[in-house]
């Protein structure tokens, strides 16, 4: 199936740790598979058992409900009744999930099926890892057997995202046991009184097996604020921050009409507004201004993170995940999927995982990194959707269509698709791809087209991440340029048609 893990809102400025959600309107994407490994507590594995309370660890949103405990169920669940700790977990089921007949609610269904561990073969272990406001609860189901195919076992994980409020399933293998219980599993979410519930494709109740997938059940993030979060390099609470940069993204036109307040009462009657360009926070770690503009009044939320930690767990070090340089970290969002790159584990959202894209050279010290760049085109892969510059995105080069396009190598050669531009493009048009080039990349305010080829270009294309149109020139002129100064920073497609052939591009708007 192809993935929709790029369609998305947009949210490339709109972001901050302040959310707030529709209730009901979970949307289910596919995600790159990412395994953690942690040290965790253990529960016991006894047959058909739900455990006793646990501590999430932070305040968890469910369907419009918050939470701080659930109970986990040894048959590849979690519920978050508690009154139901320690007490019986159903194991069998026909219904699918949306079904009135389906009868347990309240629930995230990690991988629903009957599993039998009272020897202790397998584990079934929870941990909370990484740092607040964004930690995330894991609960890893290991080599659990099935009930009468024991000689069968499902390893999964559940994750729970602090702040985002996202639900990932990640499932590393899941076979068949089709003598008991029809096979069935499910993977899927469902509300306090059954009445709002979601499955995956091909993922409700039912006989199918799976492996290396991963999926993410979120809610659009519904947010007017706009968020500057930079490093605290000295730990104390206290940071810089360029009210300019703030003026510059609240309104298109002048800046010079926004004004800057400390308190909402000020913004509302015009007074008090902050001079300068500079301002150092006079509460600690996180303080809210508020932008008055046209009318219109727009809460900032300063913040300021240790970057010595990786939030993400990618391998890019914190403070080089401002993309954009502009000393902002909430605004660097290459993908477009709303989540800050120093925040996403898949920079470009290619279904590569960052940690994959962003290497060191063998036998160099891991200060010496190595930003690779298999197409040359100025872009480093982790910030790149086009490996290979053959004009077919990476997540499009998932030919056997498991989510993972590191293991699709079509023509044998031991290089992956979507590192291998002779695999997409056929010989004439990799030329005339190479002939007809786009700079400066990445970009500040324009971009100029280097047209080599006999023939004159028709129309050039610029499209956002997620698909929407943001620029069109008919009947280019070799000497032209492109304005792109109001773009905001991130990764764009441009499609440059020539001699009845469409070309792909991209580019990165710094």
């Amino acid at each position: 199936m192809k993935n929709n893990y790029l369609s998305k809102i947009l949210l490339l400025f709109l972001f901050s740790i302040n959310f707030s959600f529709s209730q009901n309107n979970y949307s289910v994407t596919s995600i790159p598979h990412q395994v953690y490994s942690t040290t965790a507590n253990a529960l016991s594995t006894g047959d058909d058992l739900y455990s006793g309370a646990i501590q999430i660890g932070f305040d968890f949103d469910y369907y419009g409900n918050t939470y701080n405990q659930l109970v986990i169920s040894t048959n590849g669940f979690v519920n978050f009744d508690i009154a139901l700790a320690n007490g019986f977990s159903p194991w069998s089921f026909n219904a699918q999930i949306e079904q009135p007949s389906f009868n347990i609610t309240n629930s995230i269904f990690a991988s629903f099926h009957d599993l039998y561990n009272p020897n202790q073969v397998g584990s079934l272990t929870y941990a909370v890892v990484g740092f607040a406001p964004y930690r995330k609860f894991i609960v890893l189901f290991e080599n659990q057997p099935h009930y009468q195919c024991s000689q069968l076992t499902s390893t999964f994980q559940l994750i729970l995202y602090e702040t985002f409020n996202f639900i990932d399933v990640q499932i590393v293998d899941k076979p068949i046991c089709s003598t008991w219980n029809g096979g069935r599993t499910l993977i899927g979410i469902i509300n306090q009184d059954g009445s709002s519930s979601l499955s995956p494709p091909n993922r409700n109740t039912g006989t199918w097996s799976a492996s290396q997938e991963g999926w993410r059940f979120a809610r659009p993030l519904e947010n007017t604020t706009y968020a500057y979060t930079i490093c605290d390099d000295n730990l104390d609470g206290y940071g810089s921050f360029n009210l300019d940069l703030i003026k510059e993204a609240i309104t298109s036109d002048s800046a010079e009409n926004v004004t800057i307040h400390e308190t909402i009462m000020d913004a509302e009657l015009g007074g008090n507004s902050i001079p300068g360009t500079n301002y150092v926070n006079i509460n600690p770690n996180t303080q809210t201004l508020y932008a008055a503009f046209n009318g219109a009044i727009t809460p900032i939320i300063l913040s300021l993170i240790d970057c010595t930690n990786d939030y993400d767990t990618d391998n890019v070090s914190t403070d080089l995940e401002d993309v954009n340089e502009d000393g902002n970290l909430a605004n660097d969002d290459t993908d477009g999927d709303g989540i800050p790159n120093y925040l996403d584990n898949d920079d470009d959202g290619d279904m590569v995982l960052t940690e994959f894209e962003y290497v060191f050279d063998a036998g160099r010290s891991l200060d010496e990194i190595t930003n690779v760049d298999t197409d040359l085109d100025g872009i480093p892969n982790y910030l790149d959707n086009d490996d290979d510059g053959d004009g077919v995105l990476t997540i499009d080069e998932d030919y056997d269509g498991d989510n993972n396009p590191m293991n699709d190598d079509t023509n044998s050669n031991e290089i992956p698709d979507y590192l291998d531009n002779q695999v997409a493009l056929g010989l004439t048009e990799n030329q005339l791809v190479k002939l007809i080039q786009i700079y400066p990349n990445p970009a500040e305010n324009f971009i100029s087209i280097a047209n080599q080829s006999e023939w004159s270009i028709d129309k050039v294309s610029i499209y956002a991440i997620n698909g929407s149109k943001v620029k069109e020139v008919n009947s280019f002129n070799n000497n032209q340029t492109i304005d792109v100064s109001t773009l905001q920073s991130g990764l764009y497609l441009i499609s440059i048609q020539t001699n009845n052939q469409t070309l792909n591009y991209k580019f990165l708007k710094k």
